[in-house]
């Protein structure tokens, strides 16, 4: 089990396969594979067999996973992708900031 630099709802960019250049929100992250899934990218299609009648069937297009190493945390202050690093404030809270600008992206250990 390795750790993920991204989180669930974290905005990214991908960085190199068939979908290079996009953008979208992860909407799952796998840690013990390394794995990430992002909307609107690595669309996959699924022939679905109606499991009732009033399930439907047919074709159905949904977002495979891809790798975490391929992905890229974009800021919201500056707008580019960047990479992250971890720092305390003032107050001592634990929180993620771009390396690029210095803005805070997230907040560690707290919900949300």
């Amino acid at each position: 089990m390795s750790k993920v630099h991204v989180k669930v709802d974290d905005n990214v960019y991908v960085l190199s396969g068939k979908d290079a250049g996009k953008s979208g929100k992860v909407l799952a992250v796998n840690p013990k594979t390394g794995r990430v899934i992002v909307e609107g990218v690595a669309m996959a299609t699924v022939h679905k067999r109606p499991r009732t009648a009033q399930d439907p069937g047919g074709i159905i297009h949904i977002e495979s996973a891809i790798d975490a190493s391929n992905v890229m945390v974009v800021c919201d202050k500056c707008k580019r992708p960047s990479k992250l690093e971890v720092r305390f404030d003032a107050k001592g809270v634990k929180a993620r900031h771009c390396k690029a600008c210095g803005a805070k992206i997230s907040v560690i250990g707290q919900e949300k």
